[in-house]
Order: structure tokens, then sequence, then C-alpha cells
């Protein structure tokens, strides 16, 4: 067994066991997964965000007692996203696939230290979502370089990418003239999720199922391609007679 099955395994262990005292402890809903809501894996996804914010809890709190900035963040989550796209390039699966966690984590503290902090301003919406596209393009670039020889390896993770920015763009053009829609099969945490966790199992499946390196991501990189576009077009479609509604 390789040391990054081994890690991986003790790692799983760690977060089941934690999951267990989390719901023994009354499952303490977090405010912000409560406003926002929790779209991925339908109920299994409002339990697991629930669970993510009491886990990173205590980071939270030591980053108010040190005094950490939002921007603080925001830059550290634009490097793990650049360190993550280098990683996968270099087929350091399991290695991005921390990096991408970390990142992601940096991803949410940012706007959560803002609003604790009161400093939440349009600035910083503007940074935090800018540098996030920055971090996910770095990511997909590391993707397109490691699968450029698998069959239509970096065809697939274009089709991906482009799947992610038309899914952000859309969004960020309607709320620009006055509709909001954050519906969809696949936005920006669920992506990372599905990356990160398939650099980490990427390994360990491929031993486990004697595959090559990369299928895994490859397979997942195809689910995005496809749940991206379609979440795409059905804000584009929805965006669109809401608007229509509201010029007659």
């Amino acid at each position: 067994m390789s040391t990054a099955s081994t890690v991986f395994r003790y790692a799983v262990a760690l977060g089941l066991a934690s999951m267990a005292l989390y719901a023994g402890t009354g499952r303490r809903r977090d405010p912000d997964v409560t406003r926002k809501g929790a779209r991925f894996l339908l109920g299994l996804g409002d339990f697991l965000m629930h669970w993510f914010m009491w886990v990173i809890s205590p980071v939270e709190r030591l980053a108010l007692r040190l005094h950490a900035t939002p921007d603080l963040f925001n830059l550290l989550g634009l490097i793990f996203g650049l360190v993550s796209g280098l990683l996968v390039a270099s087929g350091e699966l399991p290695l991005a696939g921390w990096a991408i966690l970390v990142g992601g984590v940096c991803d949410i503290l940012d706007g959560r230290v803002a609003r604790a902090t009161g400093v939440d301003s349009a600035y910083g919406k503007f940074i935090d979502s800018t540098l996030d596209r920055f971090a996910e393009v770095f990511l997909f670039l590391g993707s397109a370089y490691f699968l450029r020889l698998a069959p239509l390896g970096s065809v697939i993770v274009v089709a991906a990418l482009a799947g992610s920015l038309l899914t952000s763009y859309a969004r960020a053009r309607g709320e620009s003239l006055g509709v909001t829609c954050r519906e969809g099969l696949m936005q920006r945490p669920e992506r990372l999720v599905l990356i990160g966790l398939a650099c980490l199992t990427d390994t360990a499946f491929g031993e486990w199922r004697g595959k090559p390196q990369g299928t895994l991501l490859c397979w997942v990189m195809i689910l995005l391609a496809v749940a991206g576009m379609m979440t795409a077009i059905y804000r584009t479609v929805w965006i669109s007679r809401q608007l229509r509604r509201s010029s007659t």
C-alpha cells in the first residue's frame, strides 16, 4: 500500500470520527450555511457543510484572535490555487488534493472573517470572486497539462474550465442587471470538492482497479464539463426569462 493511500485512509477515519462527534454534540447549525443553503448532494450536502464549518471553527477563532485580515486569506487562497495547479501538472495528485482543500478553507475564511470584523465591502467581494477565478484557472491549467496524453484529456479539461467560467459569468452578469441566480448543479464549492477528492483518491483508485494515474481525475473532469455546461445554460435561460418579464 502506498504512502498516499495510507494517509488518505487515516484522513477518512479521522473525518468520520469527527462527523460522529459533531452529530453527538447536537449538530450546531452554521448561520452562513443556513442562509445560503447547501445544494450539493441534497440532504447529505447540508450535513457536510454544517459539519465542515464546525470543524474549521477553531481556525476561524484563532484567525480572529490573531487579527488576520480577509486579504491575507484571499492571498493564501490564490497561492494554494497556484500550488495545486503546479502539483497536479507534476503528477503529485495527493499533495494537490490537500492544497485544494487548504485553499478552499482560505476561501471560506476570508468572507467569514470579513463579516465577523465588520469589514465586509464591495471591494472584498470583488477581490474575493476575482482571485477565486485565478486560482481555479491555475488548477484547470495544471490538470490540462497532466492529462495531455490521455485520450482527449486536454479537451475535456478545457470543456470543464469553460463550464466553470460560463457558470460564474452568467451569475455575475445577471447580478449586474439586478437578477440573482445561484442555482445549478455545479458551482465552485462543488467543483473544488470533486477535484480535491479526485486528486486525493486517484492513486488509491488506480492501485485498486489497475488503472493508470489520472483516470479518476479525468472522469471527474468529464462530470464537471457536462454539469458545468448544464448549469451555465440553466442560468442563462432563467436569467433571460426574468429580464424579459421585467421589461414587459
